[in-house]
């Protein structure tokens, strides 16, 4: 675990009406709990996009020809840097407004606590987390609930939730 405050450099941006859409403030806070103690600094970039931008890129990345809630594109340092030099560029989240709104509504869960957990977990996967085994999802999944808690939303895992 890394000490000290994160400095999180975020760049939000909206393909999407800003009606019912956190604030960039909301994402910077969600991004800046899953940052801490694991990263000192990070420039990431949130795009909050319609269904046919989030289809689009999850066929064009994924090959997956339908808008997912939420895709993660981890930053490759550029190739070339003097030995010590890091940026702390961490990636982009593209973020399916329709997709989480139906989401949140079919699972009955607050839309903000939602858009909070696909944040969490967009940025554990530009920290290179993922759930390709049950053991890793179990492990990620265990991470989302511990830093969720602590922003003070609920087990986004619980079938009540």
């Amino acid at each position: 675990m890394t000490k000290g405050p994160v400095q999180l450099d975020i760049a939000v941006g909206y393909a999407v009406p800003r009606k019912g859409v956190p604030a960039a403030a909301s994402f910077r806070r969600w991004a800046g709990a899953a940052l801490a103690g694991r990263i000192l600094q990070a420039d990431l970039a949130i795009r909050v996009v319609d269904t046919a931008e989030g289809q689009a890129l999850n066929r064009h990345y994924r090959g997956k020809d339908y808008a997912t809630n939420v895709l993660s594109f981890p930053a490759d340092l550029p190739e070339g840097l003097p030995p010590g030099v890091r940026l702390p560029l961490l990636g982009d989240l593209v973020i399916c407004a329709p997709v989480v709104e139906r989401e949140a509504r079919e699972q009955g869960k607050p839309l903000n606590a939602h858009y909070a957990h696909l944040t969490v977990h967009g940025v554990l996967h530009l920290l290179g987390w993922d759930h390709d085994n049950d053991v890793e999802a179990d492990a990620m999944e265990q991470l989302e609930r511990e830093i969720l808690a602590g922003l003070g939303v609920d087990d986004p895992y619980r079938a009540d939730s």
